[in-house]
Formats: structure tokens, C-alpha cells, sequence
């Protein structure tokens, strides 16, 4: 591939030091080959949508990235990501070190269950649009506008700007 796409990332914490977390794996992917960081939202606090309750609240951000990288080796790349965090995957939608989604690849529609783009919940996940429009507020995803998205769904309600950990 030689024209870099233009990409969205959610990323989420909600385990450990979640603030340096996401920090040192925005640094990780701008370090990986194939993909440049464009743009970092700002961090937004939500409540844990869906899993096991009793979990704590999850720090959320969005990236813009470009990358040279095929979808599946994003995704990978990603997953290496992870890994170093040591992200398990235990319980569906349980609690994580570090979650990293590949929301948009370029303008790819894709049905692969390994990789479905746009990712299949974006447009109802406050915690994925709220981030992305305090950081692209004229976004749109799938013809739609990202703030009109977020102002929809259902978690947005409780999210608020990450004004630092208590104490710190």
C-alpha cells in the first residue's frame, strides 16, 4: 500500500494507571511502522457500558491516525499494543489494562468478523463519539454526524472531560 488511509481509534482504560496507560500506548502506536498519530482527543471519563457490574469508570480517547498498514495488520499492530499492557481477555466487556478499537479505515465497509468497519457499535457508543467530536466537531460517520451521533446515544449523559486523577 503506498497512499496512507486515514483512520479512527478508540482507546480505553479502565484498569491500573489508566491516564499513563493510554498516554504510553498513544506513544506506542505513533512509534509503530506504518502509522503516524494526526490527532488525540481529548480523555473523557465514562461509566463501563455493559460486562460485569461493579467495574471501574473507564478513561476513553480517539485518535485520527494515517497509515500505511493493511486493516488486518492495523489491527495486529494494535493487538501488539495491548498486549504490552497487558490486556486480557477474560469476560466480554469486563474490565481491561488497555482496549484499542479500529473504528474507521479510511471509507472500507467491511464484514469480516475478525475486522467489521466501521466498527458495528460506534455510532451508539457515547464514549467513542463524544471524544471523536470534542476532537473533529464537523466528524462523520457514514454520512452522519458525529456529534449528532453522540448527542444520541445513550451513555453520553454521564461522560465528562478527564481533568486528572484525584491526588495526583
Amino acid at each position: 500500500m503506498n497512499t496512507p488511509i486515514s483512520c479512527i481509534l478508540a482507546l480505553g482504560s479502565n484498569l491500573g494507571e489508566r491516564a499513563g496507560t493510554l498516554e504510553a500506548a498513544v506513544s506506542e502506536l505513533e512509534a509503530t511502522n506504518g502509522i503516524t498519530v494526526l490527532a488525540v482527543s481529548p480523555t473523557a471519563v465514562t461509566k463501563p457500558v455493559g460486562g460485569p457490574a461493579g467495574q471501574a469508570d473507564f478513561l476513553n480517547l480517539v485518535l485520527r491516525i494515517e497509515t500505511s498498514l493493511e486493516p488486518l495488520a492495523l489491527l495486529a499492530a494494535c493487538q501488539n499494543v495491548e498486549e504490552t499492557h497487558l490486556r486480557t481477555r477474560e469476560v466480554r466487556w469486563g474490565p481491561r489494562t488497555l482496549d484499542i478499537d479500529v473504528i474507521t479505515y479510511g471509507e472500507l465497509l467491511s464484514t469480516d468478523p475478525v475486522l467489521t468497519l466501521p466498527h458495528p457499535r460506534a455510532a451508539i457508543r457515547g464514549f467513542v463519539l463524544l471524544p471523536w467530536s470534542w476532537m473533529e466537531p464537523v466528524a462523520q460517520l457514514r454520512g452522519e454526524s458525529v456529534a449528532t451521533l453522540a448527542a444520541r446515544a445513550v451513555d453520553t449523559p454521564g461522560i465528562r472531560r478527564f481533568e486528572g486523577e484525584a491526588g495526583s
